[in-house]
């Protein structure tokens, strides 16, 4: 990954049009020779805006995921491990801001303008709905920020409290489904010439809008009851929403990658191609990703029912790997293939307490640990989620080799993080739990049930269909756990005997389950922020037992806090520290003393507007 290296802080300029290439997504330019602000089209703005959202979001619920528990890296593997054990890295927080900024929002006021003089209702709809969702995103992560000032004129545009982003992002999905629902002339391009994400379908848009209204609104948990368009919890509107959200599998919004290794590449400094998933460029490419045991244990033995989530073999990688008398015996094997033991972050026998997770190679035939130390030895049962692909790096398949070559080194990878895993925006599944937690929450615990169970099944069947599509191209994959298809008798066992009964249907298993279909996704982190990181009601976590070890990270989150923002990115700090330092006035925490109180070193601890009982 490459940084970039010139920011225009909230500019108005068109870095989308500069891309030119015959992919689908993006080859939509008027001149790409030549283009200018004034040349590009509503229709050619829409594809580009709709990648770098993406891409913003993808990165962040990538890092903040990182710090919620269910991944962590190799001992001391820079960045990422650090956010794994709850201390804060600088050097997470700026790119979802640069992606957002600097290469969705700058072109979306213009999109809209010129939709609304064209009376394209259904572009100006999308942008109305992208910028709610790319905004609520900012304010979900650093809090403050410039809104109704950004992307315009002022090169230091003045803050926002959390209060007028929230919101103004649900007054704009709003005023995104109005316009969507409007009758749109033949004649004006239709919205399928720039949209990728619901390939011009208007109703799944308008679907996708009012499940964003319901999971902003649910945010809301900790406010007193009343209306949402006054910052209150709404039970009654989230409910409503839903009913005109998904609902079903069909009317999901889903982007589905491809490994094509298309010639249009971003144009923010990575230079990597737009078709493929962001998840693969930070995370399935890159090595020493593992899955922990908080996340192993929810989907081997959910709420210690003794029965596998069918989802396990697909999100928990495998490695290629002869069996001996000495293995585990807790290991799961099929044929050559090994799956992943989690590695416990939580407890007094955390492998990180004694210097590790470390990473296993391969010499002699067999995997190893490159150490002296017996006690990290058997780090070779953990296995990480690098995988590879056909298109981008030319491999024969998707399976990572951890010796170029050598079949016998290979790794499959994780579901969510592959080359062309699909990235979930909005998904019936979502809107169940949301459904659930509401009617849960009112007492209604066997309806709530039963919009719990409909989400976990449509998780599963929704993942049944990609592992589907990835053996149809390459039949040689079913051979490998990761990749076969769920088998329908697996699926009914554990919805029937695997996540309890209305009886026994607790919170907890609801936001479990939840961050499990989920997964990499920034809602993670929102709903243990509104919960309180309360170890009841997400099955299995804990603080990691390294956070006691580090004084950097007690030093950023200090004992009894939480992980409950980042840290303004340095672009701000750097170019617009006066407005950035007089918002600190509104927000209860800052230590507006300092010279810049987002400086501090426990910024990280402040809640957001949404995360607090502050009106």
């Amino acid at each position: 990954m490459k940084s970039i290296r010139s920011i225009i802080l909230c500019a108005t300029f068109l870095i989308g049009v500069s891309l030119s290439s015959c992919n689908d997504w993006l080859n939509v330019n008027v001149d790409p020779e030549n283009p200018s602000s004034m040349s590009a089209t509503f229709s050619s703005r829409l594809a580009h805006i709709e990648f770098y959202t993406n891409s913003a979001n993808q990165f962040a619920a990538w890092r903040s995921s990182m710090s919620m528990g269910d991944w962590t890296r190799y001992y001391n593997g820079s960045t990422y491990w650090h956010m794994s054990y709850w201390n804060p890295q600088t050097g997470a927080t700026t790119t979802p801001y640069q992606w957002w900024f600097v290469g969705a929002a700058c072109n979306i006021e213009d999109m809209y303008n010129k939709a609304m003089e064209a009376e394209a209702w259904h572009y100006a709809g999308v942008a109305k709905v992208i910028r709610a969702y790319g905004f609520m995103l900012m304010t979900d992560i650093y809090g403050e920020m410039p809104y109704t000032d950004a992307v315009g004129e002022n090169a230091t545009p003045t803050y926002d409290n959390g209060k007028t982003i929230y919101l103004g992002c649900l007054n704009e999905l709003d005023e995104g489904i109005a316009l969507l629902q409007k009758s749109q002339d033949p004649s004006v391009p239709a919205l399928s010439q720039g949209d990728y994400w619901n390939n011009g379908d208007v109703n799944k848009w308008v679907k996708f809008a009012h499940l964003l209204k319901a999971r902003y609104c649910v945010k809301l948990s900790k406010k007193a009851a009343g209306s949402y368009l006054e910052g209150k919890y709404d039970a009654a509107a989230i409910l409503d929403a839903l009913s005109k959200g998904p609902l079903s599998n069909n009317d999901n919004t889903v982007i589905n990658h491809t490994d094509d290794n298309g010639t249009t590449h971003d144009v923010l400094g990575w230079n990597e191609p737009v078709d493929y998933s962001p998840l693969y460029s930070v995370c399935g490419m890159n090595a020493g990703y593992m899955v922990t045991k908080t996340l192993y244990d929810n989907l081997t033995n959910f709420a210690d029912n003794g029965i596998e989530d069918p989802r396990a073999d697909k999100i928990i990688p495998w490695a290629w790997s002869r069996k001996s008398d000495s293995s585990p015996q807790e290991i799961k094997w099929s044929g050559n293939w090994r799956r992943s033991l989690g590695i416990d972050m939580t407890s007094s026998n955390a492998p990180n307490l004694v210097g590790g997770p470390l990473r296993a190679g391969f010499k002699n035939n067999k995997w190893y640990i490159d150490s002296d130390s017996p006690a990290r030895m058997g780090d070779t049962v953990y296995v990480e989620s690098t995988s590879s692909s056909k298109g981008y790096a030319s491999n024969v398949d998707l399976l990572y080799r951890r010796v170029a070559g050598n079949d016998d080194t290979r790794e499959s990878g994780s579901f969510y993080t592959r080359v062309s895993s699909p990235t979930y925006m909005g998904t019936y599944s979502e809107a169940c739990f949301i459904k659930a937690e509401v009617l849960f929450n009112q007492g209604n615990k066997s309806e709530a049930f039963n919009a719990y169970k409909e989400g976990i099944k449509a998780s599963i069947d929704f993942m049944n269909v990609k592992l589907e599509a990835w053996c149809a191209e390459d039949q040689d994959l079913a051979s490998c756990p990761s990749f076969a298809p769920m088998a329908q008798a697996d699926i009914t066992n554990f919805l029937n005997n695997g996540i309890g009964t209305a009886a026994n249907l607790t919170l907890g298993k609801i936001l479990t389950q939840k961050r499990i279909a989920l997964h990499f996704s920034v809602e993670i982190w929102n709903d243990m922020r509104r919960y309180d990181f309360d170890p009841d009601l997400f099955l299995n976590w804990d603080m990691p037992a390294f956070y006691s070890k580090s004084a950097a990270a007690q030093k950023g989150i200090p004992t009894g806090k939480q992980f409950r923002r980042w840290r303004q990115c340095s672009h701000e700090l750097n170019y617009n520290s006066k407005n950035l330092h007089a918002i600190g006035a509104e927000v209860p925490g800052a230590n507006t003393s300092l010279d810049q109180w987002n400086s501090a070193d426990d910024v990280w601890t402040i809640n957001v507007w949404w995360d607090s009982t502050q009106e």
